[in-house]
């Protein structure tokens, strides 16, 4: 008898090649990205005042 074992893992190759492609565009675009907001900041955007509410007339 044998004894039961793990089947062999199957590795996609073109799977593994999607994932390393991906990582590889996602860190240049991360750069990218960096390098935008280094070169072109956004502005703050200004305090928010608090609301007043208004009294609403009764007709």
């Amino acid at each position: 008898m044998s004894d039961p074992t793990a089947p062999a893992t199957v590795i996609d190759l073109a799977e593994a090649r999607r994932d390393r492609l991906h990582d590889i565009h996602e860190a240049r675009l991360l750069e990218v990205r960096k390098a935008f907001e280094k070169a072109f900041p956004l502005p703050e955007p200004p305090p928010k005042k608090p609301r007043s509410k208004k009294k609403s007339r009764k007709r």
